[in-house]
């Protein structure tokens, strides 16, 4: 692992040499070959000139990260571990909060290693590890954690598989096995989390501050519709917001049972709101043939999506998506409109939604919006990194 290797890239290349920590196949004129996962390289210019180090890792386009500018820095246990004390310093307020137990405790190159996150859920941490480069780290960063916290037990998800797929596998590392549902507080909402059942464990932390905004300021006496629901999280803070009513509708056969157990915990009667297994493109026309309108839509569909009779990419098809939504959507109804698409920015997003209501001859009024929230720090160097967007918007008659 600790042998290293030089990584040339070409002088065209304007992104690594201006900060960017990812090294893209594209940018490199020579690299060894048989070059193994883990291996430390030295990027170097065309002339020789040195550009950063890291590692050698497949990841995407990616063929490694930079994790340092200081050619005399070593990356070793004592690299990791100085990282992470970083980011847990910044997470010191979420730490602090009684109202919020689950948070993102490193983020990837935003934290200065490229590869790797880590989710903390009341004293259970998770490690996501995006290539099989990194993982030939992992001890260097267990042994972080271990000098670092008091840990109740470490879960970790193997994202490295073909297509950076999840590697299917027992997740639990060491410490104490959690007992499931492992039940976390997010802003006083609970959600059940299953640490060791598959790459997804119940919620999706990043969009904390939108679950916040809809129970807050958007739900009270509305009737919502949530699609690509999952196990109903904006489900659940909208009825907490004072919602009449709320309709969760997702494909997968495990939403039902999922978003029933996130009601129960929170003390609501799941069968006072409608939870249904269905493709959302089918419910779309189904509403429309009723008739049904919304005060509030929430549109979260995944980047990829492939169902029996439809496929979706959220780079080609998220306007005409929302055109279905704004269809039974109410005057002066609200939609919040959501991506976590990294091909794209929020310029080009806000131009989806412009196409949409163009296309639906309607008007709309953006009332918020909403990027990754400050634990999932991001760098400006790397955009792809900053993927989530969200934009809150009203429905004008």
């Amino acid at each position: 692992m600790m042998s290293t290797a030089r990584v040339k890239i070409k002088s065209s290349d304007k992104s690594i040499k201006g900060g960017s920590p990812l090294i893209v196949s594209d940018a490199v004129s020579y690299v060894d070959k048989g070059l193994a996962e883990g291996t430390i390289i030295e990027a170097v210019d065309e002339s020789g000139k040195f550009i950063g180090k890291g590692y050698y890792g497949k990841q995407n386009k990616g063929i490694g990260w930079i994790l340092s500018r200081n050619p005399k820095e070593r990356i070793d246990q004592s690299f990791f571990e100085k990282k992470l004390k970083a980011a847990f310093k910044d997470r010191e307020p979420f730490f602090e909060d009684p109202l919020t137990t689950a948070f993102r405790v490193f983020n990837g190159e935003g934290d200065g290693i490229g590869g790797v996150t880590m989710d903390y859920f009341d004293g259970y941490y998770v490690i996501n590890w995006y290539s099989e480069g990194i993982y030939q780290f992992k001890e260097f960063i267990l042994q972080a954690l271990r000098n670092l916290t008091d840990f109740k037990g470490i879960y970790e998800k193997k994202r490295f598989a073909e297509k950076g797929t999840y590697i299917e596998d027992d997740d639990f590392v060491e410490g104490e096995r959690a007992q499931f549902p492992l039940i976390v507080q997010e802003n006083g909402i609970h959600f059940a989390t299953y640490l060791n059942e598959s790459a997804m464990v119940g919620v999706f932390l990043d969009q904390r501050e939108v679950r916040k905004a809809i129970r807050d300021k958007y739900s009270e006496g509305k009737r919502v519709l949530n699609t690509f629901s999952y196990t109903g999280a904006f489900s659940v803070a909208a009825v907490l917001g004072g919602a009449v009513k709320t309709t969760s509708v997702d494909l997968a056969n495990r939403s039902r049972s999922k978003t029933q157990e996130q009601f129960s915990i929170n003390g609501i009667d799941y069968e006072s709101q409608d939870i249904i297994v269905e493709d959302v493109f089918n419910y779309f026309k189904y509403a429309v043939r009723k008739k049904l309108l919304f005060d509030l839509v929430i549109l979260d569909p995944p980047s990829f999506a492939r169902s029996k009779k439809h496929t979706f990419s959220a780079g080609k098809d998220y306007p005409a998506l929302l055109e279905q939504a704004i269809a039974i959507t109410e005057k002066n109804g609200v939609i919040v409109a959501s991506s976590n698409c990294s091909t794209f920015g929020m310029s080009k997003f806000k131009g989806f939604i412009e196409k949409a209501f163009r296309q639906t001859g309607g008007k709309y009024k953006i009332l918020e919006e909403h990027r990754l929230p400050e634990d999932f720090k991001t760098i400006k160097e790397f955009r792809e990194g900053d993927y989530l967007k969200v934009v809150i918007l009203k429905k004008l008659p």
